[in-house]
């Protein structure tokens, strides 16, 4: 599943591709996608509709049109196409959004798992499933102490909290991994247990892991690629994630997989603790 970097990069190789385009009709191939409003709706209420901007919260990209704001998650393998409006498609193109230009903005998706919504705009970040989503590392208030506070309120293990989008949105399975290896943690530790020592240095793990991965076009595990169609290279910097029986890149050690949370987790019994 793309996760804030990767969501970030489609964010920002889209801007100049559709930002000052006009909606001439929306076509919805499969109905499942529109999660609000009915489809006819969705349809009828983007005619005519400029895109101004598109924003990011967490991993769900914002369009910001005329007076409405479509809220869109890729979730596992979703993908946004620009492309002219007669270039052939494929039976994963589920949505089709036509501009006055004669050009397309298509979302593919092979396992028909996004959404999207769409609200009257302001009213997009008071309702879910924007309203549903806590801080990210990017936000000023995600400091230390907040992120304490919030450690201290469960007894969940920190790979689960991590996860968890309600507490810190953005983060998932490849950078909840690299972030506790960066700050010598292991994902089975109880969150409350955390010193103050440690959470500093998850808090600046955080901040710096989706920096760098932003910076590096996000991870290309399995399918990610941008709107352009490139992949990310972050990968290549990954110190756990996906490196099971590797020797750790700090001490030598094979990387452990198993599962915490229900979710497969990689990470070096010697560094982690």
């Amino acid at each position: 599943m793309p996760e804030l970097p990767e969501v970030e990069t489609v964010r920002r190789t889209l801007l100049p591709l559709v930002v000052g385009k006009t909606i001439e009709r929306v076509n919805v191939l499969w109905e499942k996608i529109v999660q609000h409003p009915e489809v006819e709706t969705f349809c009828e209420r983007l005619k005519g509709q400029t895109i101004y901007d598109i924003q990011r919260r967490g991993k769900f990209l914002i369009f910001q049109l005329d007076n409405v704001a479509l809220v869109s998650h890729l979730r596992m393998e979703g993908r946004y196409i620009y492309e002219k409006e007669d270039t052939p498609f494929d039976r994963h193109t589920h949505v089709f959004f036509t501009f006055t230009d004669r050009t397309e903005l298509r979302y593919r998706d092979v396992r028909k798992f996004g959404t999207m919504h769409l609200f009257d705009k302001g009213k997009e970040l008071h309702v879910p499933p924007l309203s549903n989503i806590g801080l990210e590392p990017l936000d000023e208030q995600f400091t230390v102490s907040w992120l304490s506070d919030q450690l201290q309120r469960t007894e969940r293990t920190i790979k689960a909290t991590l996860l968890d989008q309600t507490i810190v949105a953005g983060l998932g399975n490849i950078y909840v991994d690299e972030v506790l290896f960066r700050s010598s943690i292991s994902p089975e530790r109880v969150a409350t247990t955390l010193t103050v020592q440690e959470i500093e240095a998850l808090h600046k793990a955080i901040i710096q892991t989706i920096q760098e991965a932003i910076e590096k076009g996000g991870s290309t595990v399995r399918t990610y690629v941008n709107t352009q169609g490139k992949t990310g290279t972050f990968q290549t910097q990954l110190y756990v994630y996906g490196r099971a029986n590797m020797p750790c890149r700090r001490c030598g050690t094979p990387i452990i997989k198993t599962t915490v949370a229900n979710r497969g987790t990689h990470y070096c019994q010697h560094c982690q603790t």
